[in-house]
């Protein structure tokens, strides 16, 4: 037996008591006649004590070298610590080693392995196993075992069953490339990995499973933005018979229960917003709303006068910034800078303070005169003590452009807090969205989701306008689920695929199977999934996914502990019948 105890449970209830334990040597402390050892492994430290009055001397030159991470057994007497230390869960107790066993040496590790580390992020990617030894990361991925737990526990008492679908599947179009596998037995063939099991589980309703569930990686091979990965984690949920009032109610009662089980937070009926309101006061689709700033839109008391800015822009909105007129003139400046750089691409902000005593002071005064920008502060719902940003130009760049703004605003001003939860239900999705370079138009969602009922004829003469029978859940301006009520008849699959520019032959060639499938009776039928890292980091109180998956990828999608992806060798190429051209540098 390696251990009797773990080294976190020990108590002053053991003194007296002949232990084993196992672990890791966190730091050692020799002072010549005595060496104190702290031993780690998952569930704590206990203090290991070898005393040259009771120690051989044999031992106390073992213990004296013993170095980090250094892999040990011993079997020693629980005592009472004479320095007790309250911070400690075994901080009342020492162990009086009397047999020590070095199950294993280690290097010096390149970094320290401690809560607060002076390695960077690239070296303890580099060294993650190491890394997964300190206790911020393994608490995470504790905790995510806790949240997948939780699903699965509340997902199997609502009925729904955790059915398994494969991995080495046929390329479909879902809005993003796939990573691709060559087939050894099928020459010049290739299968994909999935970027969801979207086709599986439409199909598992059409068997009648009726409630399906799973926890599956999803693979897409596209440009990483930031913290996203190439292989990432889904909780994938479908359920047959339903409509779109059944999925909000079933998966906004699975938030809640997480919320409560994890959290501890009583959340009340989540509150719904339409797509198009959400990009009018907000900006996104993902709106956080725990805190205000909502868009005021100012065209009407901006592009009277001569100020060829908001008179040439299509679109004119301002947000008032909580108690901002605190703001410098070289703290405006800098946010000015701050919305000029490419990632959001705005040429200027126009500002104007509301001041204690009532009047305003802005950087457009020789245009807009006191009512003028009074009328700015009521369009916005301004205070006194606050601060106007105004921004103008094109409708759908402007929006995204204050919406960056806001987002900044309020993580400078303390008002993301990480300890809040503001769940919210996105509705009614355009169906269609245009590609403004090509001029055709793609699936918002994918090419399975529904039109809302009555609006499919509008397909042929407005399809801008047709509406999804879609929906997304957003926790604190992150988009943590989405889904839809699914097409279920060939018919109508064949209609959606006809607006996405697939001919009749391109349908049949990738979809074939699941058309089949309609004519046997298909049921009515929707469901969603769950970004699995996203949802736990922010129940976690985080935002940054990678901290919560065991072994990430950095930025470039590399693994840079086993160095993947890597070139194959002549031999696997042969055997795959393929050929690697790499660009000319």
């Amino acid at each position: 037996m390696y251990r009797t105890h773990t080294n976190g449970e020990l108590s002053a209830e053991n003194i007296g008591q002949e232990v084993t334990l196992s672990g890791w040597v966190q730091k050692a402390r020799d002072k010549g006649f005595i060496v104190w050892v702290d031993l780690r492994d998952r569930y704590g430290i206990t203090q290991l004590v070898f005393d040259e009055e009771r120690t051989p001397k044999e031992m106390m030159k073992q213990a004296q070298k013993l170095g980090r991470e250094f892999v040990i057994q011993i079997t020693g007497d629980v005592i009472e610590r004479e320095s007790k230390n309250p911070n400690m869960p075994t901080g009342d107790i020492e162990i009086l080693v009397k047999k020590v066993t070095v199950l294993n040496e280690s290097l010096t590790p390149p970094f320290t392995i401690e809560n607060e580390t002076d390695g960077g992020e690239d070296l303890r990617m580099k060294y993650r196993y190491l890394d997964i030894r300190r206790n911020p990361v393994r608490e995470n991925l504790i905790f995510r075992h806790k949240v997948s737990m939780a699903v699965r526990n509340y997902l199997s008492e609502q009925g729904f069953v955790d059915v398994e679908t494969p991995y080495l599947i046929k390329s479909t179009p879902e809005g993003a490339r796939d990573f691709v596998v060559p087939s050894r037995m099928n020459e010049g063939q290739f299968y994909a990995l999935p970027q969801s099991p979207q086709t599986f589980k439409q199909l598992l309703m059409v068997g009648g499973l009726d409630k399906y569930f799973q926890i599956v990686k999803c693979f897409r091979d596209e440009d990483l933005r930031a913290d996203r990965q190439p292989e990432f984690t889904q909780i994938d949920c479908e359920m047959a018979f339903v409509e779109q009032e059944d999925i909000l109610n079933m998966f906004e009662g699975l938030t809640r229960h997480l919320l409560k089980e994890i959290n501890g937070i009583e959340i009340g009926e989540f509150p719904r917003m339409q797509y198009d309101d959400a990009m009018r006061l907000y900006g996104n689709d993902k709106p956080d709303i725990r805190f205000g700033m909502q868009f005021g839109v100012l065209n009407k008391v901006a592009q009277h006068k001569d100020f060829g800015v908001f008179n040439n822009a299509e679109l004119v909105i301002g947000i008032a910034v909580p108690g901002g007129n605190k703001y410098t003139r070289k703290e405006i400046d800098t946010l000015i800078n701050w919305i000029k750089r490419p990632q959001v691409g705005a040429l200027g902000m126009i500002y104007s303070r509301c001041n204690d005593d009532g009047s305003f002071k802005s950087s457009v005064d020789k245009f807009y005169d006191q009512d003028d920008l009074a009328k700015w502060a009521e369009g916005t719902g301004a205070k006194t003590g606050d601060l106007v940003c105004v921004l103008s130009g094109e409708t759908n760049k402007v929006r995204a452009q204050m919406s960056a703004l806001r987002m900044h605003l309020a993580s400078e001003l303390g008002l993301r807090k990480a300890d809040e939860f503001a769940p919210l239900w996105v509705v009614d999705f355009p169906l269609l969205e245009l590609d403004e370079e090509t001029g055709h138009y793609h699936a918002m969602h994918h090419p399975f989701t529904s039109p809302k009922p009555g609006q499919l004829e509008l397909l042929d003469s407005n399809p801008g306008e047709v509406k999804a029978n879609a929906y997304d859940l957003v926790l604190n301006g992150n988009e943590i689920g989405g889904g839809s009520i699914r097409i279920h008849d060939k018919k109508t699959q064949a209609i959606m695929l006809k607006h996405l520019g697939f001919s009749d032959e391109e349908a049949r060639a990738q979809f074939g199977f699941l058309m089949d499938a309609f004519e046997y009776g298909a049921p009515p039928h929707g469901g969603i999934a769950f970004g699995l890292d996203r949802l736990v980091a922010i129940l976690g109180g985080q935002e940054t996914i990678r901290d919560f998956i065991a072994f990430p990828k950095n930025n470039s999608g590399r693994d840079v502990m086993i160095d993947a992806p890597a070139p194959l060798d002549q031999a696997q190429l042969t055997e795959l019948n393929l050929a690697v051209t790499l660009p000319k540098k």
